[in-house]
């Protein structure tokens, strides 16, 4: 089940945990990649979403995903002037292969008026084949970082 978050009761402490791994995650696979130092810590820039999502993401819409009543995966979207970007998706590994990040892409398509628009590191390729299989197209990076690829989905396009 996909529903909105609600970040002033049980649910912040689910997403922050969600969001945490989702950023622990990225962190490794940058050193792995060489696009980031090695580091036990998460940047401090982080710490905000980890600690109080519900003040981190304030002026975005979140999503949760439950299995057998467990939280289990989120997706953190932020308003922008064309629709909005999907800023974290992620499910928890023990879930993967039963439709959580689908029906987590799916809601995140389907909550706003407008573009959905993401970047999401090239050595994802499994994401990636995700996102195109929903129409995301690659279009030209609004992020100075290397190894970026910048997607966007368009509802008046079909991509």
């Amino acid at each position: 089940m996909i529903r909105t978050a609600d970040l002033s009761g049980g649910d912040a402490v689910a997403v922050g945990r969600l969001v945490e791994d989702y950023l622990r995650q990225t962190e490794s696979e940058k050193v792995a990649h060489g696009a980031a130092p090695a580091s036990d810590a998460l940047p401090e820039t982080y710490r905000r979403e980890v600690e109080d999502p519900a003040d981190a993401y304030a002026d975005c819409g979140v999503f949760v995903a439950e299995l057998d009543r467990e939280v289990v995966g989120v997706v953190v979207l932020r308003p922008d002037a064309d629709g909005v970007e999907i800023k974290r998706l992620w499910a928890s590994p023990e879930v993967r292969g039963r439709g959580v990040g689908s029906g987590l892409l799916d809601a995140a398509i389907t909550a706003g008026e407008g573009d959905v628009r993401l970047s999401v590191w090239e050595w994802r390729t499994d994401v990636i084949r995700l996102y195109e299989s929903r129409g995301f197209g690659r279009v030209p990076s609004w992020d100075a970082r290397p190894a970026l690829v910048c997607m966007r989905f368009s509802p008046r396009e079909g991509s």
